[in-house]
């Protein structure tokens, strides 16, 4: 068994050591690849429009991350093509399906990309134009497996002419037509065969060479040759618009959340959200649900402080089942006298009143800190986008201090854990601020955290999220915050994340954070905002064009009427953004 994946940079230590396996994979099945194909693909990853291309790479890989096989495609979206520079299996494996799987994933990616045709360049089959016998029997499998999907040699025209008097052997342009029910006008196909003249091989071909091929293509529309090995009617159907697993958005739920419900009355933290959120992703084909194995206390305790953990766990566990302690008692925090009255001590720990200790108050935590560790692993492992489904919230949870329906900050847990990899970028979307991953990473500077919200002037936590709060020492500078007014539509909205987007992108992070907040939809009724559905996709979208691993950990959103169609539409465009980069 084995998994398709896209890489899209070389950031993560997973990715390098996948794109170490295909440049093995490239020198081996490819003896004559010139060598800069080769040395220049981390770079090509890096910055997509190095060669006016934009390159993107899938592997084949065994859960171990053996890499079995890869392709490698270069993109003009502007042109609406995309040529096939390489595929190929491990010269153990060429006849294990793998090579079919990849083409398929292309043809699919394409095909929702908005992709008119794929070209690529295959050797001739025919005895006149390829000496070689060995080499001839070789070229005539490769044109027999592009046949099955319809892919054929565009005939009469001068692809194949010699570029010097050395030159033998010419390709021929093959053209897989992904919307065989439309003419494939030469217009297009001239444009795309210049491209491919002009950047992939503006070190070969000079001026009059190319302007002499592209003008070869005269007949409107271009014309394939006829199928030589294949019945048409055994052709494979053209690709539909489906999203293959491994692009789709890891989905990791807390299964558990339930178990603390507070029923008291206005509290509007409620089991229904995720239910909510759950009924609408049920109705698209855009993730695909993941189990989160149960964690250690490590990772909360490094951002927590121990005490506070242990504190929590104890009252929690010992509790009574539907028996609560709400803190209404906030003593000066004395680190060396805390309260020893275990009741009295929640307000030493707590920044409210609303946000109470249960016993299934520390358990539906750890699950949501479990789920959030699920889906920064995903990420990791080269997963593109992840979604933490979680209650409770967490992204009012401080070092010391619990509150704001929150108690541990699943968001911080897995930011500090990404780190390990590389610079983390937090991007708080909530309407309330996000204080607790400021406290976190105040004195940090691998972490950058950023929150839109209300000004704190009226809105909760209210003794935080000022502008001029940026960072102390080494974090000096990598805290910003956007407060905005009680009054903001969709357009002012999107200015404020405009500028977020721009210090997220001069801070060049390996990988991007979301704590999601659907609270400042219209309506909600903790916010004061109208944010619609509409512009929640839309802020989706810009956040996924920053072309970032991304792992999004859901906060708050309490309108429970379109709580659902709000996360859908921005997960949404967050993977259409991606998908775009």
């Amino acid at each position: 068994m084995f998994r398709i994946r896209r890489i899209h940079d070389d950031a993560l230590p997973v990715n390098r050591e996948a794109i170490l396996q295909v440049k093995a994979i490239l020198a081996e099945q490819f003896a004559d690849a010139p060598k800069r194909d080769i040395d220049s693909l981390s770079q090509n990853l890096r910055d997509p429009f190095a060669r006016r291309f934009r390159t993107i790479l899938h592997v084949a890989e065994r859960r171990d991350g053996q890499v079995l096989g890869f392709a490698l495609v270069l993109h003009v979206p502007a042109l609406r093509m995309s040529f096939l520079d390489y595929i190929a299996a491990s010269a153990r494996l060429t006849s294990r399906g793998i090579g079919g799987a990849l083409y398929q994933r292309i043809r699919d990616e394409a095909a929702e990309a908005g992709v008119r045709a794929l070209f690529y360049e295959c050797l001739p089959d025919d005895p006149a134009d390829c000496p070689d016998r060995s080499q001839l029997a070789a070229n005539k499998a490769r044109l027999r497996f592009y046949e099955n999907y319809g892919a054929r040699p565009a005939i009469n025209n001068a692809f194949t002419a010699p570029i010097s008097e050395e030159s033998e052997c010419m390709p021929y342009l093959v053209i897989d037509d992904l919307a065989p029910d439309r003419p494939l006008r030469r217009s297009y196909v001239r444009d795309a065969v210049r491209a491919i003249l002009e950047r992939k091989y503006a070190h070969l071909c000079p001026p009059a060479y190319v302007e002499n091929v592209v003008a070869s293509f005269k007949e409107d529309p271009v014309r394939l040759r006829e199928p030589r090995y294949v019945r048409k009617d055994k052709v494979e159907d053209t690709p539909t618009k489906k999203i293959a697993p491994a692009e789709r958005i890891a989905l990791f739920v807390n299964d558990k959340h339930d178990i603390h419900h507070v029923n008291d009355r206005g509290y509007v933290e409620a089991p229904v959200r995720v239910a909510r959120i759950m009924a609408e992703l049920d109705k698209t084909t855009l993730f695909e649900r993941q189990n989160a194995r149960t964690r250690s206390l490590e990772l909360v305790r490094q951002v927590h402080d121990a005490a506070l953990v242990a504190y929590m766990r104890k009252v929690c566990l010992e509790l009574p089942v539907g028996e609560s302690v709400y803190p209404y008692v906030f003593p000066i925090r004395n680190a060396s006298r805390p309260p020893t009255d275990l009741a009295m001590r929640a307000g030493y720990y707590c920044i409210d009143t609303f946000t109470p200790l249960n016993r299934n108050a520390f358990l539906a935590a750890r699950g949501a800190v479990d789920c959030a560790l699920a889906g920064a692993e995903a990420i990791a492992k080269g997963r593109r986008l992840a979604y933490a489904l979680v209650r409770p919230p967490g992204h009012h949870a401080e070092r010391h201090v619990f509150g704001g329906f929150c108690y541990f900050n699943n968001t911080a847990i897995a930011a500090h854990d990404l780190a390990r990899l590389g610079k983390v970028a937090i991007l708080d979307l909530d309407y309330h601020h996000g204080n607790g991953q400021q406290d976190i990473f105040y004195a940090r500077d691998d972490v950058l955290t950023i929150s839109i919200h209300g000004n704190p002037r009226f809105a909760y936590p209210y003794f935080s999220g000022f502008a001029e709060e940026q960072g102390v020492g080494a974090g000096l500078g990598y805290n910003l915050n956007l407060p905005l007014p009680e009054k903001v539509d969709g357009a002012r909205y999107t200015q404020a994340l405009g500028q977020a987007l721009r210090r997220i992108r001069s801070f060049a992070p390996t990988i991007l954070v979301v704590a999601l907040g659907l609270d400042t939809a219209k309506g909600d009724p903790t916010g004061t905002w109208s944010l619609t559905a509409d512009d929640l996709h839309g802020n989706g979208r810009l956040i996924g064009a920053l072309g970032l691993p991304t792992l999004v950990v859901q906060e708050g959103g309490y309108r429970t009427r379109t709580l659902g169609r709000n996360a859908r539409a921005f997960l949404e465009g967050l993977h259409k953004g991606a998908s775009e980069s």
